[in-house]
């Protein structure tokens, strides 16, 4: 009979030797599971490199499982109606001209006339202008970016701002191109949002980088921190000046508006939308700006502020009844009109969305645009206005995909919306519009370049309006 006495005792040291292995292996897990968190919890070193690690693999987890489907990125929301293109027309009332707008269904920008047809149409990809000086070594696909802002230069040609879906920075950029949608300048300065155009040809802009510097008593400042920059642009696109907007507001008399950012904050503090340049005609009236500072708006503060880009100080900021802003515009009589995009609580069912004109020497609203039942007003984020030459207001509903005129009254005198449509993957049978970002009227000479030019389609059979 053979001795199993070894064989017993051989595989009762096996089974030891494993269940000591793994009660290390759990020992070691634990250990570094509570060093870990303890360098977390007391910030101490190496506590930044570990939390930037942690952002960096979360940041490309996400952008791996929820960027994959054009469909699903904020660039598109569910189609509030059928309807395309232009729906309302009061030739007597409307401001005459030509619109130009961005759409969120890719880098291309679109020139009507009052009646919806296509006068001229650009388009881009970010890919045939980028390179290796681009702080951005992997952009995202192209169908993955769309022009936030895309403005008419006072030569006819065209400046847009590249903003990528699933990425940080967000910001990949700007370029100014010909009417053949061929560069003339690219800027690769990470430029996000928003940009002002002055008379001369430069170019007011907004970029963003990490930054890793601290402020006393300002824990919640705390790096890495996505900061934003107001720089200028040389009118061929080179970048001459450069300024911190949060070393701006920590240095001046407004920096304890700072102390509102919540420790929750995710590293995007100011969220900077908006810069416009104020001018020699804007600043008469204006009791807190001159001309060459610049407007901006953070919209997770709710706070307005003026950069004086000399001194790099901000010189006034103020809050306000509004909540979520964009575009703050100074006025010609010194008012500040902007879009509330999220402050309007008192009538649900008209929308949470308003236009306000504020007098900032009181924060009292002089005048006011929202929605009722019959015409919902409502975009959550993104969005801006236009106060036209004949007093009425040009509004950009970027959620709803739609751009409307109002009168002084509040009546709807033009109304257009963007028709292009796409399935809906999470509810069949339903449709998606593409974002309108902005908007702007062109009723001066600039208009004359084009008007020579026969329509290139009408929006509802070209393939850029068609209702897909």
């Amino acid at each position: 009979m053979p001795d199993t006495r070894q064989y017993e005792e051989s595989n009762t040291t096996n089974t030891g030797d494993r269940l000591f292995l793994t009660a290390s292996v759990i020992g070691i897990a634990a250990i570094s599971f509570g060093l870990g968190a303890f360098v977390v919890l007391a910030e101490v070193p190496p506590y930044q490199s570990l939390k930037n690690a942690w952002r960096a693999g979360t940041a490309l987890w996400e952008q791996r499982t929820k960027y994959t489907d054009v469909e699903r990125l904020d660039f598109w929301s569910p189609a509030r109606t059928d309807e395309v293109g232009v729906t309302i027309h009061d030739q007597d009332k409307a401001q005459a001209g030509l619109t130009l707008y961005s759409s969120g269904d890719g880098p291309h920008a679109v020139l009507i006339d009052m009646d919806g047809n296509i006068v001229h149409e650009w388009r881009m990809p970010f890919s045939a202008i980028h390179d290796e000086t681009s702080p951005i070594p992997n952009p995202q696909k192209d169908e993955f970016m769309h022009w936030h802002t895309a403005k008419m230069a006072p030569d006819g040609n065209l400046i847009v701002q590249y903003t990528a879906a699933g990425d940080t920075p967000y910001g990949y950029g700007m370029a100014k191109i010909d009417r053949n949608s061929k560069p003339i300048w690219k800027y690769l300065g990470t430029a996000h949002h928003d940009f002002s155009i002055a008379d001369d040809g430069r170019v007011y802009a907004l970029t963003q980088e990490f930054r890793f510097n601290t402020y006393p008593n300002r824990k919640q400042l705390r790096p890495p921190r996505l900061d934003d920059f107001a720089v200028i642009l040389s009118p061929d696109g080179k970048e001459i000046k450069r300024v911190s907007i949060l070393d701006a507001l920590i240095k001046s008399n407004y920096a304890n508006m700072v102390d509102f950012a919540p420790y929750f904050a995710n590293e995007d503090i100011l969220h900077t939308n908006t810069i416009q340049l104020i001018d020699d005609k804007t600043a008469a009236n204006f009791a807190y700006g001159k001309a060459g500072d610049v407007v901006l708006s953070f919209r997770d503060l709710g706070i307005i502020a003026v950069l004086d880009m000399d001194a790099e100080k901000i010189t006034w900021a103020t809050r306000g009844p509004w909540l979520g802003q964009h575009d703050p515009d100074v006025l010609p009589n010194g008012d500040i009109l902007l879009f509330d995009n999220q402050g309007q609580f008192a009538d649900p069912d008209a929308g949470f969305s308003r236009i306000l004109q504020i007098d900032p020497q009181t924060n009292a609203i002089t005048w006011q645009y929202k929605g009722n039942a019959d015409q919902k007003f409502d975009s959550n984020i993104r969005a801006d206005q236009q106060r036209l030459p004949n007093g009425n207001t040009l509004i950009t509903e970027s959620s709803g995909g739609r751009l409307l005129e109002v009168t002084d009254s509040g009546e709807i005198v033009w109304e257009f919306h963007n028709p292009i449509r796409r399935d809906d993957p999470d509810n069949p049978g339903k449709k998606l519009v593409p974002v309108v970002s902005q908007a702007e009227r062109i009723s001066d000479a600039r208009a004359d370049l084009f008007r020579t030019t026969a329509p290139a389609s009408n929006t509802g059979t070209s393939n850029a309006g068609e209702a897909q």
